[in-house]
């Protein structure tokens, strides 16, 4: 069991950095948007500005190559969304701040939920997430071997945003056999789980 729990440490680990990577992506995707508003809903101040102030005649020339690429903005700040969600997920599984539908999980002992867990990552979380993975490696490889591009003009090529899909399952996959192992060494005492259910406010 503690070789078990070494390499649930190692997907603990793993994750913790895509965590980081994706809190990051929420920054760097609000800042992306709040630009595109400015520049979208200030384009004409802009222009007006480097028309009467030639010190800031660049300002046009910026504004004609924003235009230009305006499209591949855009689609990063879905594509940075993309990475929030299936970089964030695993680490959001692991902290055990996922959404739970709680009809009763709630008004049970601990190590029912522990079964509870245990049931639902092998039942469903698991064949979910092969079957994803499955899916989805075949859309990226076929972006890959065609560099697709976005077909928007000025768009983004397409494979990054796809290879995120089954990254992100597979690393769902390795937290919850992460999560089961965990409650297996729980029900055996060997292993006290760090984050522990809060029963939402009502």
């Amino acid at each position: 069991m503690e070789a078990l729990l070494k390499f649930t440490r190692v997907i603990d680990a793993m994750n913790d950095r895509f965590g980081m990577i994706a809190n990051w992506l929420v920054l760097l995707a609000c800042l992306l948007s709040a630009g595109n508003a400015a520049v979208r809903y200030g384009i004409n101040g802009f222009l007006i500005l480097g028309q009467d102030f030639p010190i800031l005649h660049p300002l046009t020339t910026g504004i004609g190559w924003y235009g230009n690429n305006a499209n591949a903005f855009l689609e990063g700040q879905w594509y940075m969304f993309t990475g929030m969600v299936l970089l964030g997920g695993p680490y959001t599984l692991k902290v055990n701040e996922h959404v739970r539908v709680d009809l009763f999980y709630g008004m049970v002992s601990d190590r029912a939920r522990i079964w509870i867990d245990i049931i639902g990552a092998i039942l469903f979380l698991l064949p979910i997430c092969l079957i994803l993975i499955y899916f989805t490696w075949p859309w990226f490889i076929e972006s890959w071997q065609i560099h697709e591009q976005s077909n928007n003009a000025g768009g983004l090529i397409r494979w990054p945003v796809k290879l995120l899909l089954p990254v992100g399952f597979a690393l769902m996959a390795l937290q919850g056999l992460s999560e089961i192992i965990k409650r297996i060494a729980a029900l055996a005492a060997s292993y006290r789980l760090e984050y522990r259910y809060e029963k939402p406010v009502q």
